[in-house]
């Protein structure tokens, strides 16, 4: 059952990708929009266009990975306009190189610090005061990826099942307490994170098939928003068969991402 429009939004990695098409999407008059990103050109652009839909936009540039500036500016956020919905959104992405080298100790890990703690670090300072009001809605964004670990990138695999258990076991516990949590794991859609990788792209979608799908799940409070469906299946099979099966389909499947910037050293 669809639940009553939020006023209050919350959306980090909001100036691009997903994110920002999120923001535009519910960029409307009357609600007010809590934009953050770290690219303070593109994120100036998207709060301008939320504000010329009519949405009172407040944007941050701040990096999901540090805690305390971005807790600080939430609560501060909540202080001002109660938040009704958050969307950790924000995320990034990296592999092995082309020669198969290991991803290295810094990639790897700041996948695991934007991806899993940034989500943490956005949940977490919102948490009790969603609990004392006994109402919210909290949207993590996890990935088919967190449902069996790809060998060409295993950092972000890691992280992206931590962004999926830790969004399951909050669903657990909050829902008695008036609280929705939706866990969404996309597979391939046009973004400048897909863009990167050098390789197939099952079932790819475009942004606006994966934002209307996103949108549809979120107003719908649904608890898990997996698309698409086939794809997660078909990986959900290959992290329940025999290791040794799985193992060699997974090296067949060769891919490379590019690097992005915060996962280089």
């Amino acid at each position: 059952m669809p639940l009553p429009p939020p006023r209050t939004i919350i959306i980090t990695g909001a100036s691009s990708g997903l994110g920002a098409s999120l923001a535009q999407t519910y960029a409307e008059p009357g609600r007010v929009l809590g934009l953050v990103g770290r690219d303070s050109v593109r994120l100036s652009a998207i709060a301008a266009a939320c504000r010329q839909a009519g949405a009172d936009v407040r944007e941050a540039v701040l990096d999901v990975a540090d805690a305390e500036p971005l807790g600080r500016w939430i609560e501060e956020f909540d202080d001002a306009t109660p938040i009704d919905l958050v969307i950790a959104n924000a995320g990034v992405s990296a592999g092995v190189p082309p020669s198969g080298a290991p991803e290295g100790l810094y990639t790897a890990s700041a996948q695991v610090k934007i991806n899993l703690l940034g989500t943490m670090n956005t949940i977490e300072p919102l948490l009790p005061r969603m609990i004392a009001r006994g109402a919210g809605h909290i949207v993590v964004l996890s990935s088919v990826a967190g449902y069996r670990g790809l060998p060409y990138s295993p950092g972000y695999s890691a992280s992206k099942a931590g962004v999926r258990m830790y969004g399951d076991a909050l669903r657990s516990l909050l829902r008695p307490k008036g609280i929705r949590v939706s866990v969404v794991c996309p597979g391939f859609f046009a973004s400048p994170m897909t863009d990167r990788f050098i390789g197939g792209h099952p079932m790819k979608l475009t942004l606006d098939q994966a934002t209307r799908i996103v949108r549809r799940g979120i107003d719908r409070a649904k608890r898990r928003i997996v698309f698409p469906r086939l794809l997660a299946f078909e990986l959900i099979l290959a992290d329940i068969a025999p290791a040794f099966i799985t193992d060699w389909i997974m090296r067949r499947i060769h891919f490379h991402i590019l690097p992005a910037r915060g996962t280089e050293p």
